[in-house]
């Protein structure tokens, strides 16, 4: 290996390649442009986790806007997550190609990327672009992380790889810092995504003027500490790169490598879909809005951020990885345990969440920052060379493992993609509050909806009043009013006799009047046959018909021959022209006021029922939208029942990938004592100076 290479006199020098195009240093760089390339590098870690992560803060409003179900949200991270695999194995050839320069470009790739997606009119294009975005994603995130290893030695690393590890939760930490605290103001979800987009490409130019990485002799060696940095470039000139790179994936596909890189990933299932889903979950189980959802994660996120700080500068300074492996794996699973059990629990408040979500936070952070350092000094164990080459083989076991864990996740919890498909859709509709109807609509659809007795009511009493209400259809809303207000009022009378007759007012009046003066007449004149009435206006002294008439009025009225007679006079003595108009126009004023009469009669509760709803029942938009209601609101009524629990099995299953992270730790390279750890880096400090000496014997 490298580093057990002798200097060849011969070998040609260094080759400097600086400045913005070649990128490679031939010297390894002191503390303070150490520091600024590790920091570079960082920065162009968390910006790609900001842009992939920004979808997770906003996936509510992404669905409802572009038309898209839960499914096809998590879909669109499969593909993302299955084209992320494909580009990391890709990323491998950051060995022989270098890094920065893959760093460099795919920010302004993703830049671009995050940035158009803001435009996306439709779901398909927004799975092209994040497809696109996801691709250049998996690249970057193997190469910053060997760049961390290539400017952190073995005694420094797990510091280097907390502060590494601040990508994808500092990338968190913003997406829901931001989100929490701009969605009131730009409640679009484009915002979010024009935001991240020009940030990406603000830490572009950075890293276009400022990244550089080691050349491939010097990266190509192993270095425990800072004290190797003379030994590494003195050795550089005898490093064959090409030599070192002979079967590195062959080496690298080993069970200490790929075992460590399963296991990490099924640790990583409860982050991979709190990072996406954390909103959907709260808001589907909790009611939470958008805003409270990512206010809780930034607990998570916050406090992850010190944790992956703190427990890679202790791990260094002890000098051990596995001790924080297994604490921190044991604390974050006694965390989802917790959360898996709550979850069933509607009565749990937001700060026992936090409570708990810090449990998860800090004992992931701990385990994780230390298994970055393991990971790749396992890698270095094989070959130093090969660095990129092993994370190439962890990206995309991680991005392949995603893959699963989400399509196991739309098969685990259905419930999820029916609350988010249709609950906001039910729900609004049976508040009311449904955008495409009206104030009035609305009214009614709440109404049936907090009552469903209410169709039926109403069908049965249109069934009983069908003819009052054809009566009541005839009148006017003017009308109406006022015989709400003063049913006994003549003149109003007479306006809603005419609108029911159909005659004019005029001559309602007339009949009203006429009807009133001879009343007993009318009476009289209704008792005989009209052909018999017909034939007395022709000839009034005809005997037979008059002795007809006379027969009628004691059978119908039930009189006497003597009273029959007195009425068949009096009405002889009323004139033929008011007979006449009478006999053309009381008929149609009668029926009408016989109607009116029995639409008076119908219950003022039963008339403000169908008033109020009877329309409305029969509006098509109205009927739409109980159709709709009555067809999804039970489905999502037994959503809501199942969700929980459904929920609470995948927390378990996210428990269990925590356990079997354990006992995979045994695999990796690294002492478990901090008093043999330190023993080793003394003798490493002694080797480092015999062969420094035997290189330089002059010194």
């Amino acid at each position: 290996m490298s580093s057990s290479s002798v200097t060849d006199p011969a070998a040609p020098p260094l080759a400097d390649k600086g400045g913005i195009w070649g990128r490679k240093l031939s010297h390894y760089p002191a503390n303070a442009p150490r520091a600024l390339y590790l920091g570079i590098v960082i920065l162009a870690t968390i910006v790609p986790y900001y842009e992939l992560y920004v979808a997770g803060s906003v996936a509510t409003k992404i669905m409802a806007n572009l038309g898209m179900s839960l499914t096809y949200l998590i879909s669109a991270s499969i593909v993302g997550n299955a084209l992320g695999a494909l580009a990391s194995v890709g990323a491998g050839l950051a060995d022989r190609w270098g890094r920065a320069n893959l760093v460099v470009y795919g920010l302004a790739l993703t830049g671009v990327f995050s940035y158009a997606i803001s435009y996306a009119h439709d779901k398909t294009v927004y799975l092209i672009l994040f497809s696109c975005m996801s691709l250049v994603e998996g690249m970057i995130l193997v190469a910053t992380p060997a760049l961390v290893r290539d400017f952190s030695p073995q005694l420094g690393r797990a510091s280097a790889m907390g502060f590494w590890t601040l990508g994808p939760v500092v990338g968190s930490l913003i997406v829901t810092e931001v989100s929490s605290h701009t969605l009131a103001s730009h409640p679009d979800w484009q915002y979010q995504f024009r935001l991240c987009g020009i940030v990406g490409l603000a830490v572009f130019v950075i890293a276009f003027l400022g990244l550089r990485e080691l050349a491939p002799r010097l990266r190509d060696q192993l270095m425990v500490s800072l004290h190797d940095r003379a030994l590494v470039e003195a050795k550089a000139r005898g490093v064959d790169t090409e030599a070192e790179l002979r079967g590195h994936w062959r080496q690298m596909l080993r069970l200490d490598v790929v075992g460590p890189a399963f296991a990490i990933s099924a640790f990583l299932m409860f982050y991979y879909i709190a990072v996406g889903l954390f909103v959907v979950f709260f808001a589907t189980n909790f009611g939470y809005t958008e805003a409270r959802a990512n206010a809780l994660a930034n607990w998570y996120w916050g406090f992850q951020a010190i944790a992956l700080v703190l427990a890679g500068a202790l791990s260094d300074r002890l000098k051990v990885r596995k001790p924080f492996m297994v604490v921190g794996a044991v604390v974050s699973a006694v965390g989802v345990a917790l959360f898996a059990a709550t979850t069933t629990d509607p009565g749990t408040t937001y700060y026992h969440f936090v409570w708990i979500i810090l449990l998860i936070s800090i004992g992931s952070a701990t385990a994780f920052a230390a298994w970055m350092a393991a990971y790749t000094e396992t890698v270095e164990k094989h070959n130093p060379a090969a660095t990129a080459t092993g994370l190439a083989v962890w990206g995309a076991t991680l991005r392949t493992f995603v893959v699963v864990i989400l399509l196991g996740l739309i098969v685990a919890v259905p419930a999820a993609g029916t609350l988010v498909d249709h609950g906001p859709t039910v729900q609004a509709a049976a508040a009311g509050q449904d955008p495409a109807l009206t104030a009035s609509q609305n009214a009614v659809v709440k109404a049936v909806a907090a009552d469903p007795t209410l169709v039926p009511r109403v069908q049965a009493l249109a069934a009983k009043y069908q003819a009052e209400l054809a009566t009541a259809a005839k009148l006017t809303p003017a009308t109406q009013a006022a015989l709400t207000a003063d049913p006994a009022d003549p003149a109003t009378q007479a306006q809603a006799l005419s609108e029911i007759s159909g005659e004019p007012v005029a001559t309602v009046a007339s009949v009203i009047k006429l009807g009133a003066q001879d009343r007993t007449q009318l009476a009289t004149l209704a008792a005989v046959d009209p052909a018999t009435a017909q034939a007395l206006t022709a000839h009034p002294t005809d005997t037979a018909a008059q002795a007809e008439a006379v027969g009628d009025i004691m059978t119908t009225l039930h009189v006497t021959q003597a009273a029959a007679v007195a009425d068949l006079t009096r009405l002889s003595q009323v004139p033929k022209a008011e007979l006449a108009f009478l006999g053309t126009n009381a008929k149609p004023v009668q029926d009408a006021s016989a109607q009116l009469t029995a639409l008076g009669a119908v219950p003022a509760a039963d008339l403000a029922t169908l008033g109020t709803y009877g329309s409305g029942l029969k509006d098509p938009k109205v009927v739409a939208a109980l159709t709709y209601l009555q067809k999804e609101a039970p489905v999502v009524r037994a959503a809501t029942e199942k969700s929980p629990s459904q929920w609470q099995t995948w927390w378990w299953i996210c428990f269990a990938g925590q356990i079997l992270f354990l006992p995979f730790i045994w695999l990796m390279t690294g002492r478990w004592s901090p008093a043999k750890a330190r023993q080793d880096a003394r003798q490493h400090e002694a080797a480092v100076k015999r062969e420094l000496a035997a290189l330089n014997p002059s010194t």
